[in-house]
């Protein structure tokens, strides 16, 4: 991280982080969708510890949850302190993608391999958030 993109303390800015991590998650998103997607919620983002300027930061997406058109992408950010070699989990992030056609329509997403049970129980936790989401919405609108 260079001095531009800190604060006053030497601390990485919020936005820089996000910034890198939306990247990172489209990028998880568009490999498992085979085509374009859009952002369509950042649902959490945890700042664990900070990231201070010079420090290398490493933004690491995987897909955990999938619905008809959307995926959850889940992002850890870890810092290394490229001169001692130390690093330290700085972030986690979950965010919602939706895959896009050519019309810019929602359009299907393949299904996760479940077989490894991490990956099981990554899309376990995945499918309870999406359902605490929709519960509250529901609530809020009525």
């Amino acid at each position: 991280m260079m001095p531009h993109q800190v604060n006053n303390l030497g601390h990485v800015f919020g936005g820089e982080i996000l910034s890198m991590v939306d990247r990172a998650a489209a990028v998880s998103a568009m490999r498992h969708a085979g085509g374009p997607c859009v952002t369509v919620s950042i649902d959490r983002v945890d700042f664990v510890e900070p990231i201070y300027t010079g420090e290398l930061v490493t933004c690491t997406a995987r897909v955990n949850f999938v619905g008809r058109t959307s995926m959850e992408v889940g992002v850890r950010v870890v810092a290394e302190n490229l001169l001692n070699g130390e690093k330290r989990h700085t972030n986690t992030c979950i965010l919602t993608f939706v895959a896009i056609d050519s019309n810019h329509r929602p359009c299907p997403v393949p299904q996760l391999d479940l077989s490894d049970a991490e990956d099981a129980r990554r899309a376990r936790e995945g499918q309870r958030r999406r359902e605490v989401r929709e519960e509250l919405d529901r609530e809020l609108q009525d």
